[in-house]
């Protein structure tokens, strides 16, 4: 076998491949052997007729093309490994030559990963957010705390804001009750938000007993989207009583015995949790000017391929399980169908770009991944998809996706080692030190920041 490569452009080459005919032996050896199996000649056993009788009776066209079929991935994997190429997505593959005991030639056009030099980027500079816990901010914490514990008792009141009401619904379109329009001994805050839009003003100034009927747009089930008259009545109305704010509190709430111990707490858990913000903001915008600096050629079938995946997701998963489509989205977005496809390619082209660079840094600085490093990534994972980590791992496993997971965890190494190596100040000129953090968590946490930007390869549950 023969192979030669044209380079098409920066993402996209030609391989052009002469095979001699003796090289298709063992495909137009298993070509006979399969249509043995698959037909009958009268006067010969099933899987014993003869070469020249199949050629007879089925042609020795019909031999050559299974023979062919058989034959071409094999040869187009050599080609592609003898040049050497790392491609993409499948080929375009053209038999231009094909003579009985001679020659099988054949073009294969295919993109490939582009050649990318990485600049130093130790120069790279960005600015975070500081780091900053009010008193404010504490106070909003243990008040929302509070809340938690909030208790209920029955009043003989008309309801107003902040009230918790019993209620039964039945929301009704063009007349008729949905059969899933029905709901009893709904228990609803007043002014939460969580249920239909103008309950709030529909149920205040009721009491337990009362009824009234309002018109909302259903957001979910049978009818959503659709206006319906909707009929509720209260059963129930009871006023939420907060507890104290005092040493009593603390111990009801948390494990601490006073209250300042717990104010004290609420201060270190904002403060931790503004840390890892700030690490994620460092990696999101040390990210950006990585690609900045580098010149990234993005093939146009991967990028194609890329959009359509990222409209199927939104459309068939996201949007389906709010019960909504494109259309209703876009409204509620503010958004023309343009400027969506526009922010959709945008987004595309960045992740294919993410994963191109990540993963030339990861082949430059020789980054590994360990099972500590990929079972950390798992489990958060796991986390935010709704699954146990066995459940989401069995998924990954059976899907073919623990490469898919490598890779993550690699590019989030290779982001970490670019933030090590810039200039990370905060808003107030601090130099932000991203060094404590531990090891695997920051390039877990590196890991995460390259999935939400990079293509969308996600495993399926």
């Amino acid at each position: 076998m023969k192979s030669a490569v044209e380079n098409l452009n920066p993402t996209r080459v030609r391989l052009t491949v002469e095979v001699p005919f003796e090289e298709l032996k063992d495909s137009l050896d298993a070509a006979y052997k399969k249509i043995n199996q698959q037909v009958t000649v009268k006067g010969f056993r099933k899987g014993k007729i003869p070469a020249r009788v199949i050629d007879q009776r089925f042609g020795r066209g019909a031999v050559l093309e299974e023979a062919v079929n058989d034959a071409l991935p094999k040869f187009y994997t050599e080609a592609v490994n003898e040049a050497e190429l790392n491609v993409l997505g499948q080929p375009e593959v053209d038999i231009t030559e094909l003579k009985d005991g001679e020659t099988l030639n054949f073009t294969a056009e295919v993109d490939i990963r582009p050649a990318i030099e990485i600049p130093d980027y130790s120069g790279i500079e960005v600015e975070v957010d500081a780091i900053e816990v009010s008193d404010e901010d504490i106070e909003k914490a243990v008040e929302e705390l509070r809340e938690r514990f909030a208790s209920t008792s029955p009043v003989e009141r008309a309801a107003e804001e902040g009230d918790v009401v019993t209620l039964d619904l039945e929301a009704k379109v063009d007349g008729e009750v949905l059969e899933d329009g029905v709901a009893s001994d709904v228990s609803y805050t007043i002014g939460s938000g969580e249920l239909l839009e103008g309950i709030d003003e529909a149920v205040k100034g009721l009491e337990a007993g009362g009824e009234t009927t309002f018109t909302s747009e259903l957001k979910g089930g049978s009818a959503a989207g659709k206006e319906a008259e909707v009929t509720v009545k209260v059963s129930q109305v009871a006023a939420r009583e907060l507890p104290e704010l005092d040493d009593d509190f603390a111990q009801l709430a948390s494990e601490f015995d006073t209250l300042e111990e717990l104010r004290a707490d609420s201060r270190k858990r904002l403060e931790n949790m503004k840390e890892y913000d700030q690490a994620t903001q460092a990696q999101e915008r040390v990210l950006e000017k990585l690609l900045e600096l580098v010149e990234v050629p993005v093939p146009e079938k991967l990028l194609e391929d890329e959009i359509n995946t990222r409209k199927h997701n939104l459309e068939h998963h996201q949007l389906g399980q709010m019960g909504l489509d494109l259309a209703k989205y876009l409204e509620i977005q503010g958004k023309t169908e343009e400027e969506f496809d526009a922010e959709t390619k945008d987004a595309a082209v960045k992740g294919i770009k993410t994963q191109f660079v990540l993963d030339e840094l990861v082949n430059k600085e020789k980054l590994n991944v360990n099972q500590e490093e990929l079972t950390e990534h798992l489990m958060r994972r796991a986390a935010s998809s709704g699954m146990s980590p066995d459940q989401f791992a069995q998924a990954v496993v059976e899907g073919g996706q623990v490469p898919m997971l490598v890779g993550e965890v690699a590019r989030g190494k290779a982001l970490a080692v670019v933030v090590e190596a810039a200039t990370v100040k905060d808003t107030n000129g601090e130099i932000v030190d991203l060094d404590d953090e531990d090891e695997t968590e920051g390039s877990t946490e590196a890991a995460e920041v390259v999935e939400s930007e990079a293509a969308e390869d996600k495993p399926e549950a």
